[in-house]
């Protein structure tokens, strides 16, 4: 072999020595998985719910920290989805209308990048998963405002995740849902609730106790225990998952997080800025072979007041990775964070054909709402929920016939401009302060006003410009073959 023969193999070698080698320097980073319920509230076993079997849920809170003050920034899916996708309010990106820019050119503002973009060039393999061999856990969701970003996920497929590279996973939750997917709910008389024939039956309709905003009656308590049940049947799907994490011996280097993507499945809940719409769990375990921040100590509990998109921002740092200048999520866990929150803030536009916009501001003890819809309120006509919610169409029906009263009867009235309430005391938001005399309630709602009116302007809310009719107006038809329309409602031409 020639003399320069011998120096290329002693470079390559050299280089492929160097390679090895800074690539073993590198830290080890943690894998992270994202477990995302649907439509939950704070109802499991650990944040004291009754008539509910949840015990890996409650296992998971002993082994790590349970958060009690974590507020979506929208009460339904796909606009809460795009916000914690990208660590952005979707009032700032243009995504905050129910299910829009789908066929479109629409693009994320320049700078604003889906969460799993910035993990992968950190050396993250990211995945959306459905099925754990044959058992299903996850529905593949991603229901996001923007689809023009490129592939958001490398694989759908766990075993994947066993390559020794760090990951990122997201499992999407099944509960709590109705299953309506088919497109054929209007042909139903009732729409089931997915895995309801095999939900564990803790809660029937005679141990329930609805809240107090809803009528006496049958429809209502059967209604509640099945949703109840559903956060039964979703903590059976979560065993599989941490069951598997340990099977493949990855338990011990991951990051599990669970949470919820908005409010509660329930006629009050989803869609409408409540705490019964916005208040999620969230719990994070942190794995044995990783130092754990400060705020990381087992079987503790965190009262400080988070916004979901704040998660973007604590994934990115969980990674290793700084979270970008101008990212509205802060980071939560670590050293030299940001100031906490004083508040967190919460929209609601468009959802499906119905054009209400509301915000909310809510601190550690007063939620504040606003209305910009004069003339809006629970009673508004929204075909999904006349349909799935049994409980709306009941409480028209007793409105009617003259028979609801106290909260029942409020909850069907408009909304007035302003509600204020004290959710210690009054924790299901039926008695509104905004009109209180007492002082202190008045000093309260001028403070959440001018709260509300400088984050409208400092984060550029959108939802002041509604969209043109030409938009929503297919909704109306895609709604009404999805659900039908009531015989009390105008029926589409």
């Amino acid at each position: 072999m020639c003399r320069l023969q011998l120096s290329l193999t002693f470079l390559v070698l050299l280089t492929t020595s160097l390679s090895v080698s800074a690539a073993e320097d590198q830290p080890k980073k943690p894998n992270i998985l994202w477990i995302v319920g649907e439509n939950f509230a704070l109802d499991f076993g650990c944040y004291g719910a009754k008539n509910v079997r949840t015990p890996h849920v409650d296992g998971l809170a002993r082994e790590g920290v349970r958060f009690t003050n974590v507020f979506s920034t929208s009460p339904v899916c796909a606009p809460s989805r795009s916000a914690f996708f990208t660590g952005m309010y979707q009032t700032s990106t243009d995504t905050h209308n129910m299910r829009s820019h789908r066929e479109d050119d629409f693009r994320l503002p320049p700078g604003v990048r889906p969460l799993t973009h910035r993990l992968h060039e950190a050396g993250y393999q990211t995945a959306n998963i459905k099925y754990l061999g044959d058992r299903e856990v996850g529905t593949g969701k991603l229901d996001l405002n923007f689809v023009n970003e490129g592939p958001l996920y490398q694989t759908e497929n766990w075993d994947d995740l066993k390559s020794g590279q760090p990951f990122f996973a997201q499992i999407n939750m099944l509960e709590a849902e109705y299953d309506i997917y088919d497109r054929k709910s209007k042909e139903k008389k009732r729409v089931k609730w997915v895995g309801e024939e095999w939900h564990p039956q803790v809660a029937t309709p005679e141990n329930v106790e609805p809240p107090p905003y809803y009528p006496e009656h049958p429809i209502v308590r059967e209604e509640w225990a099945r949703y109840l049940n559903s956060v039964s049947g979703t903590d059976v799907r979560i065993g599989w998952i941490l069951e598997q994490l340990e099977a493949d011996g990855l338990a011990e280097d991951t990051v599990v997080i669970f949470f919820a993507d908005n409010g509660r499945l329930e006629a009050r809940g989803i869609h409408w800025c409540w705490d019964s719409g916005i208040h999620v769990p969230m719990i994070i375990r942190w794995p044995k072979n990783f130092p754990a921040p400060s705020q990381m100590q087992p079987n503790t509990t965190s009262d400080e007041l988070i916004s979901l998109i704040d998660l973007t921002a604590t994934t990115l740092s969980i990674a290793g990775i700084e979270p970008p200048v101008g990212m509205q999520g802060r980071s939560f866990l670590g050293e030299d964070l940001s100031t906490p929150r004083s508040y967190v803030f919460s929209a609601r536009d468009r959802i499906d054909e119905t054009v209400v916009r509301q915000r909310s501001v809510r601190d550690g003890r007063f939620h504040y709402l606003r209305n910009f819809t004069p003339g809006a309120g629970f009673a508004t006509l929204n075909r999904y929920k006349e349909k799935c919610f049994l409980v709306k169409p009941l409480m028209r029906k007793l409105l009617a016939e003259g028979k609801l009263t106290g909260a029942a009867l409020e909850l069907m009235q408009p909304f007035p401009d302003e509600l204020l309430y004290d959710t210690k005391t009054d924790p299901h938001e039926i008695q509104n302060l905004a009109e209180s005399p007492n002082p202190v309630h008045q000093a309260k709602l001028l403070q959440m006003r001018a709260a509300l009116d400088t984050w409208i302007v400092e984060t550029g809310d959108l939802g002041e410009k509604l969209e043109p009719a030409e938009i929503v107006a297919p909704f109306v038809i895609e709604m009404h073959d999805w659900f039908g329309t009531p015989e009390w409602a105008p029926q589409p031409e």
